[in-house]
């Protein structure tokens, strides 16, 4: 949370009282100086979602980056990043901040029209130029996601997870990590039009040096070209709708020198309505529909709902903090703030899910209606509740009582 939100917090506690004991510092100090580790918190409230939310079946998850503005001469971990959001193929906006590589949860709710991604592991990633200077090895964003792949699976042993990310995360080094998994992990990826793919090398006769890759198999620019047919598919797009697809499929084992070879199955889909260009994707479960490939990579996209509503309404990017713990804490904490929020609002009654803003047209609850329902809760069950009993509050008339309440519940 924002450094701010702990000082705010601070206030309330003197005015509590009696009711909070404690110093109000130790609220303000709870990111810089605390003794908590922000990993061990990730993998509690990961343990959670599987158990309610994702009991059963494999676990789909989502990982992506995104960039944080954070002023300031002494920061810790500032560099200068390429921004995603305002950059295009022919200008490059950087931002100064951070860059966080994230990996969600995908879950869908029983109020919800789409799924939600619910960020639970957060890793900072540091500049080449950074690393160099302090001295420490340098790890790509791709590198960081596979650390937090390899803990998820370290600490959920029983559990069989799909991973989907964009091309950043889908190059034959994260591909060759999740085909070393692939009795627990599966990859789902954008791929590029001409990667290099081969045959499974031929079995050793005893004659020099063993072969490493075998016969040369169409490229899938090369693949589509040739294809006599196309599949007509209606799959599962972007918020929760379907869309009329064309698709050709294609396998083979993608080689890169050194590194060996990787099995992956590629698709590549064509938009019959015309509003979205041809993309190339792989898995490296070769037998999995192909519209459940379309339809999970299409999923991802509720990440970035995630990043865009963290910013509006968690203001993730006012974070004041410069020291290495604060900018280690503020922002996990405020993405893992958006799981939980989620996770309050779909334990609360369908009664007590109050508070939503409404226009003609709006039928999807959006997090700040989330938000506002559990903070109008905390307020009206919790706060108040414990706090000012025998004061003059309960004598108020429900109407006012009920406006003092969403007065102090907005979600921005």
């Amino acid at each position: 949370m924002p450094p701010r939100f702990f000082y705010t917090a601070a206030n309330l506690l003197r005015i509590l009282g009696r009711l909070a004991p404690g110093h109000r510092t130790d609220c303000q100090r709870v990111l810089s100086r605390a003794r908590w580790s922000d990993l061990q918190l990730g993998c509690a409230l990961a343990r959670f979602i599987l158990k309610h939310l994702v009991s059963q079946g494999p676990v789909l998850l989502v990982g992506d980056d995104t960039v944080d503005s954070h002023p300031g001469k002494h920061v810790f971990g500032k560099s200068r990043h390429r921004d995603p959001v305002r950059s295009s193929h022919a200008y490059t906006a950087w931002k100064y901040g951070h860059r966080w590589v994230v990996l969600a949860i995908l879950v869908r709710f029983s109020w919800a029209s789409r799924s939600w991604a619910l960020p639970v592991l957060i890793d900072l990633y540091h500049s080449q130029e950074d690393n160099h200077r302090r001295g420490r090895p340098h790890h790509t964003p791709a590198e960081l996601m596979c650390r937090l792949l390899r803990f998820l699976l370290a600490r959920f042993p029983d559990r069989r997870f799909v991973f989907v990310g964009d091309s950043s995360y889908g190059s034959h080094e994260v591909a060759r990590f999740v085909y070393r998994h692939r009795q627990r992990l599966v990859l789902i990826s954008k791929l590029h039009p001409e990667p290099n793919l081969f045959e499974p090398p031929p079995l050793y006769r005893g004659n020099g040096r063993p072969r490493v890759k075998g016969d040369r198999r169409p490229k899938p620019r090369e693949g589509v070209a040739t294809a006599r047919r196309r599949r007509k598919l209606t799959v599962g797009w972007c918020g929760g709708g379907t869309r009329r697809v064309e698709v050709v499929i294609g396998a083979g084992h993608w080689y890169k020198a050194g590194d060996g070879l990787v099995p992956i199955r590629w698709v590549f889909v064509h938009d019959r309505e015309g509003t979205h260009r041809d993309e190339y994707f792989y898995t490296t479960e070769p037998r999995m529909k192909t519209s459940d490939v379309i339809t999970r990579y299409a999923g991802r996209w509720n990440l970035e709902c995630t990043f865009q509503e963290s910013r509006a309404h968690l203001h993730s990017e006012t974070t004041q903090g410069w020291s290495r713990r604060t900018v280690l804490r503020a922002t996990p904490c405020l993405l893992g703030l958006y799981s939980v929020v989620a996770l309050l609002y779909d334990a609360m009654p369908a009664t007590a899910r109050v508070g939503a803003v409404i226009w003609p047209g709006k039928s999807i609850v959006a997090f700040s209606d989330a938000l506002c329902a559990v903070r109008l809760r905390l307020w009206s069950e919790t706060v108040f509740r414990e706090a000012v009993i025998g004061s003059g509050l309960e004598k108020l008339p429900e109407p006012i009582r009920d406006l003092h309440y969403a007065a102090l519940a907005p979600a921005a």
